[in-house]
């Protein structure tokens, strides 16, 4: 599956900004978990949320919980990254990546990235 990620930019530290990942073909991403990884600059690519092919299940990891929100819409073939409260660390590429539900459990398609700077 094909991704396309957008909605990053220059936000100042306490904005939002909400991150769109688009999956290119008609009715596909219901087959598929996903999530959304982040790699700053000098460090590896993280998770740091994840959610179920049916929107049930999400994971964050500790450092966006309670900041972040991750959702999809099946209909629209679209996953979502609201990102509240944001910080200067949050200073990032974002990707999005799809896991199929069938096959080995591993991340094989992924967005193109899009940046995100929080300057203080």
């Amino acid at each position: 599956v094909q991704l396309q990620a957008s909605g990053g930019g220059l936000v100042q530290a306490g904005d939002s900004l909400r991150l769109s990942c688009v999956a290119s073909g008609r009715d596909v991403l219901r087959f598929y978990d996903m999530a959304w990884f982040r790699q700053a600059p000098g460090k590896e690519r993280k998770r740091i949320a994840a959610i179920g092919a049916n929107g049930r299940g999400t994971y964050y990891t500790d450092s966006v919980a309670g900041r972040f929100t991750i959702s999809r819409d099946n209909a629209k073939n679209t996953v979502y990254l609201q990102m509240d409260n944001l910080r200067p660390d949050d200073t990032a590429i974002y990707y999005c990546a799809a896991q199929p539900l069938a096959g080995p459990k591993e991340y094989d398609s992924w967005g193109q990235g899009t940046l995100v700077t929080v300057s203080s």
